[in-house]
């Protein structure tokens, strides 16, 4: 049996995962006009949708909205974001004050060289950061995500990723899920690689909405800053979420369309004209026929034997 999901949206995202027949592709998708106004009355003959460049025939379509989330908190707590931890604080607090209601869950999760499940599932943004703030004070009583591992440097962001997702929201069966990741994308221990973490979430429905906290000395960037912006947006894209820079002024304003993607989205489902599970990556592509709109979808998926 296959698992086969696309999400998609301006920020784009999925529903609860379909377990389904070998052949049968679902796709959840959000869509924004052209001024970045979410578009909520669309049909099924309002899109196109194509695998790997060739036409597929919808034969299910349906809307929803109000949905539950539920989101992976990750904070990186690494040396190079010592800096960023108050700010951290602040921003933490005041996406969970803008996105969280009572209908929804967050667990937290913080990480340098180890990966420590900071808090269980609440929907308390008040005991969320105060988790945080317990974090710091005695990192080592938390206990750690994933097989135990002896990593010699400090940063294990790919694992970060990965282990919340396998250990976490790959069980959650109803409503939206995503991570939210506090970092700067930059590795050096971590198990697993970027891939690993794109297809983990992409497997399970998952996107990674990235916050970057980028530290740039004497005014200009290094290779490893240019390699964790890469990072960042490339993780976003993959799994139909997005890459906001820390820095910007208008993050309340991101925090409102994350919340806004999450609750609301299109699903539909095709019989894949590559049917086989041949372990191969299959491009999704949906696309809006009416000019103006725009559709972002994660990559596709691997048809897994």
């Amino acid at each position: 049996m296959k698992l086969a999901v696309c999400l998609c949206g301006v920020l784009c995202f999925a529903q609860a995962p379909f377990r389904v027949d070998v052949q049968l592709v679902n796709v959840s998708f959000v869509v924004r006009d052209s001024r970045g106004a979410l578009v909520p009355n669309l049909d099924r003959d309002d899109f196109d949708v194509l695998e790997d460049g060739g036409p597929q025939k919808i034969s299910f379509f349906a809307r929803s909205t109000d949905i539950p989330m539920t989101l992976g908190l990750i904070v990186d707590a690494s040396g190079s974001q010592e800096h960023f931890m108050k700010q951290h604080h602040h921003d933490l607090e005041r996406f969970l004050k803008e996105t969280l209601n009572e209908r929804d869950r967050a667990f937290l999760v913080c990480f340098g060289n180890h990966v420590r499940l900071v808090s269980d599932y609440s929907n308390s943004p008040r005991d969320l950061v105060d988790s945080l703030h317990d974090y710091e004070k005695n990192k080592g009583e938390f206990p750690e995500l994933g097989p135990e591992e002896h990593r010699v440097l400090g940063t294990a962001f790919y694992d970060a990723i990965f282990y919340p997702i396998t250990e976490r929201l790959a069980t959650v069966d109803q409503g939206s899920r995503a991570l939210i990741v506090f970092s700067d994308g930059e590795d050096n221990s971590s198990a697993h690689n970027m891939l690993d973490a794109i297809e983990t979430a992409q497997a399970s429905d998952v996107r990674i909405f990235a916050l970057r906290y980028t530290e740039i000395e004497h005014g200009r960037m290094n290779a490893r800053n240019k390699y964790g912006i890469s990072v960042m947006d490339r993780l976003a894209r993959e799994t139909g979420g997005a890459h906001f820079d820390a820095r910007e002024k208008d993050l309340a304003t991101h925090f409102r369309e994350i919340g806004d993607d999450l609750r609301a989205s299109y699903t539909l489902a095709y019989h894949s004209t590559n049917p086989a599970a041949d372990n191969s990556f299959h491009k999704i592509v949906v696309r809006s026929k009416r000019d103006g709109l725009i559709v972002r979808c994660k990559t596709g998926y691997y048809s897994r034997s």
